[in-house]
C-alpha cells in the first residue's frame, strides 16, 4: 500500500482551547504527537511529516526521528495548515494524495490510517474519510459525536451526503460515527482551502460540509473502531492507561 505519491501530514498546533499544550503531553514517556507520528508511520502509506506552528513541537518530533515543517500561527483549521506545509515541502508536486491525521489521536491503529486511502480507488472521489457504526445508544443523541449520512456503495463503503451533529438519518437502520481523518487528492485540498466557509459548515460547525456544498465528492470507508481523541484531561488519562500496558 506504500506509495511515494502519498504523504501523511499531521497538523500539531500547540494551543488548544480545551486542553492547552496537549500534543506535547507525556504519555508513557513520550509526547503525544510522537505516538501519533509513530503509528502513522507504521501504516506504511507514505512519508510522515508534522506541520506545526511551535518550535517546541518541531524539536520534540525531531528528537524522535520525524520531520517537521514550520507553518503560520494564524491558520483557522488543520486543513489550512497542512496545505501550507504541502506547498513548502513539495512545491514540485511529487505527492498527489495527502492524508491528514489529527495530532491528538495517540492510540490510532495503523490499519485505520490505511483504510482512508481505499475510497480514492474511485477516480470520481475527491476526498476520503472514515466512519464506524454506532453501537452505544447514547452516541446517537450526543451532539459531540458527528454522524455521517450516506448512500451505501458496498458493505464497507458509502458516499457521503451530509454530516451532522443531530441524530440522523431518521428511521430503522444503522447510524455512523464520523472519524475526522481525511485523504485528499492534492487538487481537491487546494480547491477546498480556497473556498469560503459555507452556510451549513458555519451552522453545524463542521468544516467538511464546505466541500459537499461546493459539489465535491466525499466517500467514506467504514472501519471497526473509533480512535481515542484526546480533548480533555480524562481523555489524556485514558490514553496513558492504554499506552502504558
Amino acid at each position: 500500500m506504500a506509495s511515494q505519491s502519498n504523504l501523511v501530514l499531521i497538523p500539531a498546533r500547540l494551543g488548544s482551547s480545551r486542553l492547552p499544550g496537549k500534543v506535547l503531553a507525556d504519555i508513557a514517556g513520550e509526547p503525544m504527537i510522537v505516538h501519533v507520528a509513530r503509528r502513522a508511520g507504521e501504516a506504511q502509506v507514505g512519508p510522515v511529516v508534522i506541520a506545526t506552528d511551535s518550535p517546541e513541537v518541531a524539536s520534540a518530533v525531531g528528537a524522535a526521528g520525524f520531520e517537521a515543517v514550520m507553518t503560520r500561527t494564524d491558520h483557522a483549521s488543520g486543513s489550512d495548515r497542512i496545505h501550507e506545509a504541502l506547498e513548502i515541502i513539495d512545491s514540485e508536486g511529487k505527492f498527489d494524495v495527502v492524508i491528514n491525521v489529527q495530532g491528538d489521536l495517540p492510540t490510532i491503529e495503523p490499519h485505520v490510517v490505511q483504510a482512508a486511502l481505499a475510497p480514492l480507488e474511485n477516480s470520481d472521489t475527491d476526498i476520503a474519510t472514515l466512519a464506524v457504526e454506532i453501537t452505544e445508544e447514547r452516541e446517537k443523541f450526543d451532539p459531540n459525536v458527528t454522524k455521517v449520512v450516506g448512500s451505501p456503495l458496498s458493505a464497507d463503503r458509502m458516499r457521503a451526503l451530509y454530516f451532522t451533529r443531530a441524530t440522523a438519518p431518521h428511521g430503522e437502520g444503522p447510524l455512523y460515527h464520523h472519524i475526522g481523518l481525511y485523504a485528499y487528492r492534492r487538487d481537491a485540498l487546494s480547491r477546498f482551502v480556497a473556498l469560503a466557509p459555507s452556510t451549513l459548515e458555519q451552522r453545524e460547525k463542521l468544516e467538511q460540509l464546505r466541500a459537499l456544498e461546493a459539489g465535491m465528492r466525499i466517500d467514506v470507508a467504514i472501519v471497526d473502531s473509533v480512535p481515542l481523541g484526546v480533548d480533555t484531561p480524562a481523555d489524556l488519562e485514558r490514553a496513558r492507561r492504554i499506552l502504558s500496558r
